[in-house]
C-alpha cells in the first residue's frame, strides 16, 4: 500500500486529491497550516498533518509524523490578482515565499528518501497561467514559471536515482473561488492605481464570462494521472480550459 502526502488540503484541489487517492486504496497524509475540525474524514488511511511550508521547523516535523511516502505532492498556494504596479513587494515576496520557496523546501525535504529507495513522484501543481498570457498576474504567474523550470531540470537530475518530477497546470476553477481569495473579497477598483481601474474591470468581467472551466475533480484526477505516469511526460494541463491553452501554445 502507498502513502501520498500532499500539501494545502484544507480546500479546493488538495482536498480533492487527498479524497481521490484514499479512495483508490492509497495512504494520504494531508497537511494543512492549521488543524481544524472537518476538514477530511481522518482514518486509519487518512492522517491530517499540520504543515507550514514557509517554516523549515513545521516541514522537518510534518515529514517525520508521515514516515515513509512515494508521492509528495506539492499542492499548497496562495493567489494573487494585482496591477504589478500597485503591488507592494512584501505581497510578492509572500507569494513567492509559499508557490515556490515553500514548494523547493518539501521537495528537498522528501529527495533523499526517495533518492535512497530509487523510486518516488514529486508532483507540483502550477497554474494554467503559465500556457498563455494573462493580465493581472504577472506575480502569481511568475511565481509559477519559476515552479515550471525548476521541476524541470529537477526531473533530469533525479532520473539517474529512479525519481520523477512532474507539473499539473490546472484551469480557472470557479469553485475554489480564486478571484476571490486573491482579493480578499475587494472590488478591484481598491486593488489598482486609479488609472488602472477600468482595465482591470475588463479584464474580470472576460475572465469570469469565459466558456470553459476547470473542475476540482479534473485536477484530483490529472494528478492522480501524473504520479502513476510511467511515459516521461513531463507537464500535465488539468481541466479543458488548461488542455485548450496548451494545444494552443
Amino acid at each position: 500500500m502507498k502513502t501520498v502526502l500532499i500539501t494545502g488540503t484544507s480546500s479546493g484541489y488538495g482536498r480533492e486529491t487527498a479524497l481521490h487517492f484514499h479512495s483508490r486504496g492509497w495512504n494520504v497524509i494531508a497537511t494543512v497550516r492549521k488543524r481544524r475540525p472537518g476538514i477530511l474524514p481522518e482514518s486509519d488511511r487518512l492522517r491530517i498533518v499540520e504543515l507550514d511550508v514557509t517554516e523549515p521547523e513545521s516541514i522537518t516535523a510534518a515529514f517525520e509524523a508521515a514516515g515513509p511516502v512515494d508521492v509528495l505532492v506539492n499542492n499548497a498556494g496562495v493567489p494573487s490578482i494585482s496591477v504589478f504596479e500597485g503591488t507592494p513587494m512584501p505581497q510578492v515576496r509572500e507569494v513567492f515565499e509559499t508557490n515556490t520557496f515553500g514548494v523547493m523546501a518539501t521537495t528537498q525535504a522528501v529527495l533523499p528518501q526517495f533518492r535512497e529507495r530509487g523510486s518516488g513522484v514529486v508532483v507540483n501543481v502550477t497554474s494554467s497561467v503559465v500556457l498563455g498570457h494573462m493580465p493581472l498576474s504577472a506575480v502569481y504567474k511568475a511565481s509559477k514559471m519559476a515552479i515550471e523550470g525548476f521541476t524541470a531540470s529537477l526531473a533530469l537530475e533525479l532520473a539517474p536515482f529512479g525519481v520523477q518530477a512532474k507539473t499539473v497546470e490546472p484551469g480557472a476553477c470557479l469553485t475554489t473561488n480564486f478571484a476571490g481569495k486573491a482579493t480578499g473579497g475587494r472590488a478591484p477598483d481598491e486593488l489598482v492605481p486609479p488609472p488602472y481601474a477600468p482595465f482591470v474591470r475588463k479584464a474580470m468581467a472576460e475572465f469570469t464570462g469565459q466558456d470553459l472551466f476547470t473542475e476540482e475533480s479534473d485536477v484530483a484526477e490529472t494528478i492522480w494521472r501524473a504520479a502513476h505516469d510511467t511515459t516521461g511526460q513531463l507537464r500535465f494541463p488539468a481541466g479543458p480550459d488548461a488542455v485548450l491553452l496548451a494545444q494552443a501554445r
